[in-house]
């Protein structure tokens, strides 16, 4: 990534050091996710979608640790092995637009509040912005190489309110338990999170 591009990453401090934490971002771009994975603080589990997994990237992504999910079910082994993920107190990446879109989390699923729910994990927003650009690429499918892409992390929050004006991570918070009302709740939190955390990035760097 920074062979290709001039990354620029505000805010990594905010992800927390240890313990399980999921990385939403947004998604306008297929190099959003190496770019994250590229520049993250910690190694990055993404739940990718099955197509993806072809030829020698198969073998590729599994060996780097990336997750497979076929979007078009509720892919039962997939939401095992990122529940996993969280469970040894690792990093889950998620898009939880679901696919690419406009990157402005405006179509948020509900995928997002069951893991953080679920894994009792904090969520950290990202937005990963540039990438989109379409002016000078060389490379049709391709930010302009050596273009500058912004990585801005987010301050840490949980998808429900039990932790608020506690500790971002929820240590010493019970675990909330992951009703319809419950998960409904907290994707509308997630929701005004992120969209937040997107527009103050884009303030700080005036894209």
């Amino acid at each position: 990534m920074y062979s290709l591009w001039r990354p620029r990453v505000l805010g990594a401090w905010q992800v927390p050091t240890s313990g399980p934490v999921i990385l939403a971002v947004n998604h306008a771009h297929g190099v959003d996710g190496p770019m994250l994975m590229g520049t993250a603080p910690r190694p990055v589990h993404f739940l990718i979608k099955k197509e993806a997994f072809v030829g020698p990237l198969d073998p590729f992504l599994r060996s780097i640790g990336q997750l497979k999910v076929d979007r078009e079910i509720a892919d039962r082994t997939a939401i095992t092995d990122a529940l996993a993920v969280l469970r040894r107190g690792d990093v889950l990446g998620i898009f939880p637009e679901g696919t690419r879109g406009e990157g402005d989390f405006a179509a948020l699923r509900a995928g997002l509040a069951y893991f953080a729910v679920r894994g009792d994990a904090p969520i950290v927003p990202v937005a990963v912005l540039g990438t989109s650009e379409r002016r000078g690429r060389a490379i049709a499918a391709l930010p302009p190489l050596r273009s500058r892409i912004d990585i801005v992390f987010g301050p840490a929050f949980r998808a429900t309110d039990d932790a608020d004006g506690g500790d971002p991570t929820g240590a010493g918070a019970p675990r909330a338990r992951a009703t319809r009302a419950v998960l409904d709740a907290a994707t509308v939190r997630i929701q005004a999170r992120l969209s937040e955390h997107l527009a103050d990035a884009r303030r700080r760097t005036g894209r």
